[in-house]
Formats: structure tokens, sequence, C-alpha cells
């Protein structure tokens, strides 16, 4: 008998998915506008191409963006000079404008990291450890430095070191690769305040939404054996890595109702009446109905505070919240103890074109309008 349980896992994406690379593209240096599209520059081979017998030569072309060294002619999708191209442009056509780059291969080929998708796992899986242990949230468990705040609580939900974490028996594989051209896309994210203000643009590479991934999940049974007592190694929470549908389940459906309820407020529509959308897809959201064998889940950047670590549950009682964005300086500006935190989301939009390129104002990024980010179905299918 194998000690492993393993499970074939298909993410299919509701919302479009950005998982950063860390890397921010540069219009004109890593990437150039032609025709409606975005070319994604292969910048060795196109100084490769040029001419550097001349001193003089070499010397202007260290002072010329990548894409000023193009001919119209180079720009087809089979070209050597560009390592893929995405349908659409970003908002503003500025030399030096800027793209935070989605997460791929060395192939240039979109996958979805092990790693991202158990680190949703692992925010459900503490947040639902918390309600059975039935913790009540104390400052002085928690450390000064904010990046580690709530390690100390972690530690009493998952295990004291490395070596007893429950997340060591989850082990979550990086999906298949997809061609990039197929399911890549530009999206416009706006941070959507309480007040109805909208941040500066963020323009990102994104995972389509409908884009399906394929990977392969594994809980090890053996550290929950008598081989693993006996050996010091036994985990605690077996039971919840069991019922990982039902676990991730209620941590959605609290997410859900939060942000439903974070946007139906009638003089929030008066100052933002396109946030009705994100609304509407909350409460579609709410009301539908998964297979048995499957569960809702937000992942990615743009999450928010809320979808990071235990999130609601250091929200109640709301005086230790208050202490919580006192302490770590959560709340820039003039918010007010009582105020609702965080203040704002991150929205999908995108730029309205007219025939010349210039923007014409916002639009609904897809058919429903404004979006959240990052929202996935998972379905777990056991492998015998």
């Amino acid at each position: 008998m194998t000690s492993y349980e393993l499970y074939r896992l298909k993410i299919s994406l509701l919302t479009p998915l950005h998982i950063g690379s860390g890397r921010e593209l540069m219009h004109e240096y890593d990437y150039a506008l032609y025709k409606g599209r975005t070319w994604r520059l292969n910048e060795a081979v196109v100084l490769e191409a040029q001419p550097l017998d001349d001193p003089q030569a070499a010397n202007m072309l260290a002072q010329t963006p990548p894409a000023h060294l193009l001919k119209e002619s180079d720009f087809t999708p089979q070209s050597r000079f560009f390592r893929y191209v995405i349908r659409g442009v970003p908002r503003s056509p500025a030399e030096g404008a800027i793209v935070r780059e989605q997460l791929k291969d060395p192939f240039d080929r979109l996958y979805l990291p092990g790693t991202s998708l158990k680190g949703a796992l692992r925010t459900a899986l503490l947040w639902y450890a918390w309600g059975q242990r039935n913790l009540q949230p104390d400052l002085r468990r928690m450390k000064d430095d904010s990046r580690f705040a709530a390690q100390n609580y972690e530690r009493i939900l998952l295990g004291q070191d490395p070596n007893h974490d429950l997340l060591r028996a989850l082990i979550v594989a990086d999906s298949y690769p997809l061609p990039v051209n197929e399911h890549l896309q530009l999206i416009n994210v706006r941070v959507l305040n309480r007040d109805g203000s909208l941040g500066s643009p963020i323009e990102v590479e994104a995972v389509r939404a409908d884009t399906t991934f394929e990977t392969t999940l594994k809980i090890d049974r053996a550290l929950f054996s008598e081989w693993a007592r006996r050996h010091n190694l036994n985990l605690v929470g077996g039971q919840w890595l069991q019922d990982l549908v039902r676990v991730v389940r209620q941590h959605s459906q609290e997410r859900i109702r939060r942000e439903k309820a974070w946007f139906e407020e009638k003089a929030w529509f008066e100052k933002e009446p396109k946030a009705l959308h994100v609304h509407q897809f909350y409460e579609r959201l709410e009301r539908s109905q998964p297979p048995e064998n499957a569960f809702l889940m937000q992942m990615g950047w743009g999450t928010g505070w809320e979808g990071k670590t235990l999130g609601t549950r250091l929200s109640n009682p709301a005086s230790f919240m208050e202490e919580v964005i006192r302490k770590y300086k959560l709340a820039i500006g003039r918010r007010k103890p009582g105020d609702p935190f965080p203040k704002s989301r991150r929205v999908i939009m995108q730029s309205q074109k007219d025939a010349n390129g210039n923007t014409i104002g916002e639009r609904p990024a897809l058919p429903l309008g404004w979006l959240p980010l990052g929202w996935v179905l998972v379905e777990m299918e056991a492998i015998k």
C-alpha cells in the first residue's frame, strides 16, 4: 500500500490571474507596440543583429532603445526578434511605461507554481485551524516585525518547526505549461478606494480567464503513522488535509461573503456605480454550487490583506484589529478608528482606444464589468 494519497487537480480561472516574476517590463526596451499588439522583445537577438564593427556605431547602439532598432518588416509573429506577442496594448504608450511581468518557465510558457497554490491552501488551513482551536487574538503573541507578525500563531496551528509543520505532508507540483500566445493578456488594474476614488493604473501581464491548468497534489500519510510517532515526526491536523475540500470551501465562503458586503452598500454604488459589477460577481460566486470534489479559491497578486495568512481571524474583536493597525502602521492617511479596514480593493479594468490609439476612458474588462483578480475553481480527483 502506498504511503501517499495522490490527486489530479484541474484549476479553472474564473477571472484573470497575475503571479509576478518580480520584473517590470519597460516600453521600447523590453516590449514594443505595433498594430494593436504588444511584442515582447528578444533583446539579445535584436542587439546581436546590429553591426558592431564601427566603435561610433556601437556607442550609438548602447544609447538606443532596442525597439528603435527594428523595421516595420520585422514585426511578424515568427520573427526571432520577439519572444511572444500579446493581443492588445497597455494603457500608456509612453517610452519607459511599465508592465509587470507574469511568471513563466525558461521557455516562455505559462504555468501555475505549486508554491503559489500551496500558499493559498495554507491560508485556508490556518483560518480553519484557528476556528477549530478556538483561539483568541492576543497582541502579546504577535512579533514586532510586521513580516513575521503572526508567526507564533502559525506555529501553534501548524507545527512548531519545519520538521513538524503540517504543510510538510502537502506536496503540490507545478502545473503543466501552456503556450503564452494563447493564454496571456494585458490588464489594467486600479485600486478602488472606499471613498470612490481610484488609484494610479497598474499594468500587468495576466493569464486569461477560462484558462485551465492541470497539476497533482500529494498527501504524505506516512507523517501521520505509527512510524512517525516513534520517530517524533508525527504531525497534527491530518484530518484537515483529509477534509481539504470542505476546509477551503468554508474559508472561501467567508471571503466571498465579506467581499460582497464590501461592495453592496447603497452609498457606495452612488460614489462608483461600476462597483455594482463586482458585487454581482460575488453574488454569483455565493450562489454557485461547485461539484462535491471542488472548491472556489482566490490566489495570486491582488487578493488583498484579508487574503493573506490569518486575515479575518484578527478582526474580531474590533478593538484588537485597531491595535494591530496602529502597531504595524497598516493604515495610511486620514483613517479614523472604526473605519473599515482595509479601505481599498484592486479591480481589473482596461483602456479604451480610439482609431488613433488615444485613450478615451475606462471600459469594463469583461462583459460582466470590473472584476477582482485570481478567482479559480479547483477540482480534485483521486488517482488510484
